[in-house]
């Protein structure tokens, strides 16, 4: 298992802001910015790297087809990349063993471990069901990181 030690590291330093990439059905690379955070996957246990995505987002549709991604995290110099394979759960990405109750939670766990904050849940965990979001969560295959980290 890659070691998501140097990823989880750079998150808080800016805001979980990440760039992830997904592989469009001609081969050409989509690339995102996202929040994203190291977490512990809901049904297996290890950890992994989440980031919610929107219902219906191309960014789903790519990795429904390709699950291969790749996301990187940077501060000021320092930067962390992971290659692995993305798992989609989410009110259009069922999954057994995630019902209703603990997608909601799921998508608060991702929204944390990016370094969110939310002063009204229910108000989050609404408009998480009225977009139809998702987890996105990746498991690492190879993490590398540039010599300064």
């Amino acid at each position: 298992m890659a070691d998501l030690s140097a990823f989880a590291e750079l998150v808080p330093l800016d805001h979980g802001l990440c760039v992830v990439s997904t592989l469009r059905g001609d081969g050409s690379i989509q690339s995102s910015v996202v929040n994203a955070g190291v977490l512990d996957h809901p049904v297996r246990g290890d950890r992994v790297v989440g980031l919610v995505a929107t219902g219906g987002s191309r960014k789903l549709a790519h990795l429904r087809a390709d699950p291969r991604v790749t996301i990187v995290v940077r501060a000021g110099w320092r930067w962390a990349a992971v290659e692995g394979d993305a798992e989609l759960i989410g009110p259009d990405d069922p999954r057994p063993g995630v019902d209703g109750e603990a997608l909601r939670l799921l998508l608060r766990e991702v929204f944390l471990a990016a370094g969110g904050t939310h002063d009204d849940w229910d108000d989050y965990d609404r408009v998480m069901a009225g977009e139809r979001r998702a987890a996105v969560l990746i498991t690492p295959r190879r993490v590398y990181t540039n010599p300064q980290t």
